[in-house]
């Protein structure tokens, strides 16, 4: 008895693990695409980069705040300083940029990379910083699906609230009031064009105390923004 029943359990492992294979598939098939649904709705209380932040021994100051409430600049000065066409893609991707790194690439040049304002929520919200294959991968995979789930302004809110500011600042209300002593809703035009200069690299760069090079870069950020205004409609709050 004791050998049918060990044999009927060995017969039964392969349908056993592949049921197990089978359920963690599923779940994380369906486990982002839930978070996604539930952070359309409610603010992320935490990301995992300021959770690495954290460890590295970095404060962590955040406040939540409305799209209402954030100056338009402060989204004009990031689409024009990190993806002009935000408001003209359909999947979070600049297949033209894409391509050009992909042909940078075959010729044996350095791409420069061509990640939109879509991606980096993906990434800021979702997964940790890194260049990684596995990392760029999840990356692609849930770029769309914030793209189709959400609208471009809720798009536009949780990465001004989310994204690296500065050592240990995330969003726009904290970094407004670190770097400029006002709320967010407040930020100028100049100020705003700083703030987005410096998220290449926030550990490095201070919108507080601008080097020639940086306060160089909101300059052009600022013009571009003036020149880029027709494809900036997504962006705009409504009128009351």
């Amino acid at each position: 008895m004791q050998r049918e029943a060990r044999s009927r359990d060995e017969r039964h492992k392969p349908r056993r693990l592949r049921a197990l294979i089978r359920f963690v598939l599923l779940g994380m098939l369906l486990a982002p695409p839930a978070a996604i649904l539930l952070f359309r709705i409610l603010p992320p209380p935490v990301t995992p980069l300021m959770l690495i932040r954290l460890a590295q021994g970095h404060e962590l100051r955040k406040d939540w705040v409305a799209y209402a409430d954030i100056a338009p600049a402060l989204a004009h000065s990031v689409i024009a300083a990190e993806d002009n066409l935000f408001c003209e893609q359909t999947l979070g991707f600049d297949f033209a940029a894409l391509r050009d790194q992909l042909d940078a690439w075959w010729h044996g040049e350095r791409p420069r990379g061509a990640s939109t304002i879509t991606m980096q929520t993906a990434k800021n919200l979702l997964l940790w910083p890194g260049r990684d294959p596995v990392r760029k991968l999840l990356e692609a995979w849930l770029t769309p699906q914030i793209a189709l789930l959400w609208p471009k302004q809720r798009i536009l809110e949780v990465y001004l609230n989310i994204v690296e500011f500065g050592p240990g600042i995330y969003g726009a209300e904290a970094a407004a009031r670190a770097f400029f002593g006002k709320p967010a809703s407040r930020l100028s035009g100049r100020e705003a064009a700083l703030l987005a200069a410096v998220l290449p690299n926030p550990l490095a760069r201070s919108a507080a105390a601008p080097g020639p090079l940086l306060r160089q870069r909101a300059a052009t950020i600022e013009r571009r923004v003036t020149q880029i205004r027709p494809l900036l409609a997504c962006a705009q709050r409504p009128t009351a």
